[in-house]
């Protein structure tokens, strides 16, 4: 009877679910690279609560007072994710390399964070004109925008690069369409030390008029793999060109009236809000809204006709959604190129709040 009840005991225990506790972080180790004497530097850890029960953190425990902790103090749900930020205070010259330790009911043994990175006495910071970090390089943006562009024309912009890593680097743009070519000048790039690259767009290579978008990516060196983080928009404009119309066509043409060019959106706690623009062809010929496209998401928009005659009016309206607004990189925008040679282009500029 004694081996049949443990028989059975033991099956029980092994029908009963093991619910584990898990902190798993993103990384435990950051670089935060280079700052300057007496220039506190922070490093964000990204962590998830991946466990079947609430977490507790109880304390993070710095190996020094130079190092200031922030950590959540409330109790973290089931899958949420949240964040501890490590802050040294670089008031000592040279590299240094500081952990913590975590200490929560989500471990067993304490989790170690750590950060590193170097305190230099001729530190110059350039977070204002390199704001875009991208692994070791830094940029001054991480958007091209092509506009009011013919065909047959060549348009040229420019990416300023900072390399803000610990090694010589040759930075390269991936994935560009036949439409773009770019140069890194200089093509090695040493630590603390700005460049550029020169990204020039053949707009014979474009197929359609209107708006053509893109996505490519900076790699710090050739060989590297394309990372999402290191995501630059492209966008190009391509206008039809009104050069060879005489005065007389140009007197007879379509021309297109809005009721207004840019609109304003309070949501005001809503999701969406939707807004209005009225278009008349106030020309002596037809009217032609050859493209209608948005510059990102967050917008839903409807157009009642696409041809005009003389006099004829028609309605664009346009629905915006906040959470998906909040997160989109560039301005939100419409584009519209028409027949009319005084208003081939039209962006209307949402902007909301």
């Amino acid at each position: 009877m004694k081996r049949k009840s443990l028989i059975i005991h033991l099956l029980l225990l092994t029908a009963l679910p093991v619910v584990a506790q898990k902190l798993v972080a993103e990384k435990t180790t950051i670089d935060v690279g280079k700052t300057g004497y007496e220039m506190p530097v922070t490093a964000t850890f990204e962590f998830r609560n991946k466990s079947m029960r609430r977490l507790k953190i109880s304390e993070v425990r710095p190996d020094c007072n130079c190092t200031l902790i922030e950590y959540p103090k409330e109790d973290i749900g089931m899958g949420d994710r949240f964040e501890i930020k490590m802050t040294y205070d670089a008031k000592q010259l040279g590299h240094f390399d500081k952990q913590a330790a975590i200490i929560s009911n989500g471990t067993k043994k304490p989790i170690y964070i750590r950060m590193k990175g170097v305190v230099l006495a001729d530190y110059v910071d350039l977070s204002g004109s390199y704001p875009i970090a991208m692994g070791d390089m830094n940029l001054d943006r991480n958007n091209l925008e092509f506009d009011d562009i013919n065909k047959g024309d060549y348009q040229v912009q420019e990416l300023l690069i900072y390399n803000n890593g610990t090694r010589v680097n040759q930075p390269n743009l991936m994935h560009l369409p036949d439409y773009l070519t770019a140069k890194v000048t200089p093509e090695r790039l040493a630590p603390g030390r700005a460049g550029k690259i020169t990204v020039t767009l053949n707009s014979a290579k474009l197929h359609d008029y209107g708006l053509t978008q893109t996505s490519i990516y900076l790699a710090s060196n050739p060989g590297d793999k394309v990372r999402p983080d290191h995501e630059i928009n492209v966008s190009a404009v391509l206008l039809p060109s009104f050069a060879n119309m005489t005065a007389e066509q140009r007197q007879y043409a379509p021309k297109l009236q809005l009721s207004k060019e840019q609109i304003d959106i309070q949501f005001d706690g809503k999701s969406k809000k939707t807004d209005v623009i009225e278009l008349t062809n106030a020309g002596h010929t037809e009217l032609n809204i050859s493209s209608l496209q948005m510059f990102t998401g967050g917008l839903k928009i409807s157009l009642g006709k696409r041809r005009l005659s003389p006099g004829e009016s028609t309605k664009l309206k346009v629905t915006a959604f906040r959470n998906e607004l909040q997160r989109v990189r560039i301005r939100p925008r419409i584009l519209m190129i028409t027949n009319d040679p005084a208003k081939s282009k039209v962006a209307i500029a949402i902007n909301a709040k």
